[in-house]
């Protein structure tokens, strides 16, 4: 059921808590962080997706713990982007080191209501003290809903309320794809496919991540193109069609504001309240007339 609280992960799980907590400042911090050691494990143990992009700076959001000892409860990735094409299309910048993707946004249930708009914000104060070439971030929402094998929904699907809330701009949806699906409702992605498929610098980790949700082996001397076409044959991976994340746009500068006028600036999306699979997105009037 989705309602109007605010979500929160643990253990790759989604949790919402209401939307009337509060977080109380004094006992917060938000400090850049090492990405190997801090972002990565914490990202792997509480992302619904359990993996980590390639980072170009790590944020952390930290509350007082017990003895008075820091605990981190929130981490906010600035990766680079899957696609170069996307700093154009989404951000109207030429560079593509100009731009990055805000590629992993998760707090703790135990955090405040309020708690992603106090971490992002100075987020993006470091983002720009540590990495002032960056001009803007991108960032993506994923609409459609995540069930395990279990039938168990561990990401309800959302159209990016926290980024309209913080003034972002709106750019419509990424294109549509066909995604492989594992048994525990992940989608594995394009690029970690490509690199499998084409023995690409990478293609380990990628095998890894199917053989730990359960793939076979490849045999010796198994073509890896193959191997993953038999994944299919025999159901582990399944083909699901993906309508298009939301993108979302913040131009940190007055350059990257003037650069996104080039790009659309469209009204935000909606949430369906009444959906219980797929895609959570309410369709235009006209649209669900027809």
């Amino acid at each position: 059921m989705i309602t109007e609280r605010t979500q929160r992960w643990r253990e790759r799980r989604c949790r919402w808590i209401p939307n009337a907590t509060e977080i109380d400042p004094r006992q917060l911090a938000v400090d850049v962080i090492d990405t190997r050691k801090q972002a990565a494990p914490f990202v792997k143990a509480h992302h619904y997706a359990a993996s980590m992009p390639v980072a170009r700076l790590s944020v952390g959001l930290f509350a007082n713990g017990p003895a008075g000892r820091s605990e981190l409860v929130g981490v906010c990735v600035f990766s680079h982007p899957v696609n170069n094409a996307s700093i154009p299309k989404n951000a109207g910048l030429s560079d593509p080191r100009s731009a990055c993707d805000l590629g992993r946004l998760v707090l703790l249930e135990g955090t405040g209501g309020n708690a992603e708009t106090f971490l992002l914000a100075r987020a993006f104060r470091l983002l720009r003290r540590e990495k002032p070439e960056i001009l803007s971030v991108i960032s993506y929402a994923d609409p459609v809903r995540r069930v395990d094998a279990q039938g168990r929904v561990f990401m309800p699907g959302h159209i990016g309320g926290v980024y309209a809330v913080m003034g972002s701009q709106y750019t419509g949806r990424s294109s549509p794809r066909t995604e492989l699906i594992m048994p525990d409702g992940r989608p594995i992605s394009s690029r970690a496919i490509s690199k499998i498929r084409n023995a690409e610098c990478g293609q380990r980790y990628a095998m890894d991540g199917l053989i730990r949700a359960g793939a076979r082996d490849p045999r010796f001397g198994e073509d890896r193109a193959d191997w993953l076409a038999e994944l299919e044959r025999v159901g582990f991976l399944k083909r699901r069609r993906h309508p298009g994340c939301h993108g979302y746009l913040y131009a940190l500068t007055k350059a990257a504001r003037l650069a996104a006028r080039k790009v659309p600036n469209l009204p935000y999306p909606v949430l369906d309240r009444r959906a219980v699979e797929g895609d959570v997105t309410a369709l235009p009037l006209l649209a669900r007339a027809a």
